[in-house]
């Protein structure tokens, strides 16, 4: 499994991408779909069509690296994008859960404390 560190953002890509893309066809995406930087450290997620593969491009501080991962039977299963947006942020937490085939949308939210700004 992937070591993340806490400060590290997640990026899932809301529209499928053809997972024949390696490492430039997924910097493509990254840099003009995402319109983020792929050289940032921050992780961007993949999934094809059919929400059966997944592939992580990174950049680890001297090259980029792809996590892949194949199911055998079921779907990844992740939040629904809001608005326009193409793509959605998740914790490390979310993302492992995601890997793991937990559906986070059927998750109870639970009440946590935030800060109030003025």
């Amino acid at each position: 499994m992937l070591t993340i560190p806490t400060d590290t953002r997640i990026s899932l890509c809301t529209s499928p991408v053809d997972m024949r893309k390696s490492f430039n066809g997924l910097i493509g995406v990254v840099r003009h779909q995402l319109n983020a930087d792929p050289q940032t450290g921050h992780l961007f997620v993949f999934f094809n069509k059919s929400n059966t593969l997944a592939k992580i491009l990174y950049w680890d501080g001297d090259g980029f690296a792809i996590w892949y991962k194949r199911l055998e039977v079921g779907t990844f299963r992740f939040p629904a994008r809001v608005g326009e947006s193409q793509s959605i942020n998740v914790t490390r937490t979310g993302l492992s859960m995601i890997l793991e085939g937990i559906d986070l949308e059927k998750l109870p939210k639970q009440k946590r404390f935030s800060q109030k700004t003025a």
